[in-house]
């Protein structure tokens, strides 16, 4: 039986995009759950081998009006607590971070990145892998580190904090490395209004820097999820010995 990862989408159309298609060449299943559409999250995650919770175009902090964001949020003690190994993207970066008491939110200046920019590994995140120097962004929103967490990546511009790990098996990021080129078109051209915020990257120079940058990422995404998803297996041989 292949081992399964579980999915946590927030629109009705959304995809988990490259991620997805990498999980499924590494051999895992992919059980996608949609909370915003009313989905139950398990109460255990036994039988799950990871959790990878996406981006989305609400915030951390709409949990009085979106009772599924703070079920979310109470929901992540769960990896938490059983060791799963947890990867959090944008959104789901955001949400274990205000799961773990700490800050998200907008810029003072109301700045946003969406398109590439430029970011630098901590020395704890050069230690674990290479990074790629410019990542694709989207998002309004960015998170404080975590009281306990371990920075691993920094901005340059407007959003500082842009990868932490949290324990052994617990990593989130900013930014977005599970876009394709079919995404991109969609997100460029159905959240077009996006582009008239401060600190936005033009659309065309999305496709245009997807061709110097986008092999790096793609190179990052297949080390980081051998070792995102061997993290549980380390940290069991850790506790034997």
């Amino acid at each position: 039986m292949k081992k399964k990862i579980l999915i946590v989408v927030h629109q009705e159309q959304s995809t988990p995009g490259r991620v997805g298609l990498k999980l499924r060449r590494l051999g895992y299943q992919l059980d996608v759950c949609r909370p915003c559409l009313g989905h139950d999250l398990p109460d255990t995650l036994t039988g799950h081998h990871g959790v990878v919770v996406f981006g989305g175009p609400m915030s951390a902090n709409d949990g009085e009006e979106l009772s599924f964001i703070r079920r979310e949020i109470d929901w992540l003690a769960v990896p938490l607590k059983e060791k799963v190994p947890y990867f959090g993207i944008c959104l789901g970066a955001q949400l274990l971070a205000s799961h773990l008491g700490a800050r998200v939110s907008s810029h003072d200046e109301d700045c946003a990145e969406i398109g590439y920019y430029p970011i630098q590994p901590t020395t704890v995140g050069r230690d674990l892998f290479d990074w790629p120097s410019h990542v694709y962004q989207w998002h309004r929103e960015g998170f404080d580190l975590p009281h306990g967490g371990e920075l691993l990546a920094e901005g340059s511009g407007d959003f500082f904090n842009q990868a932490f790990r949290f324990g052994e098996t617990a990593y989130c990021i900013q930014f977005h490395p599970e876009v394709t080129l079919a995404m991109m078109h969609r997100w460029t051209v159905r959240a077009a209004h996006r582009f008239a915020l401060p600190g936005v990257r033009p659309r065309e120079s999305h496709f245009a820097d997807r061709l110097v940058y986008d092999n790096a990422v793609d190179s990052w995404l297949d080390t980081f999820l051998t070792h995102w998803l061997n993290s549980a297996d380390s940290l069991d041989r850790a506790s034997a010995a």
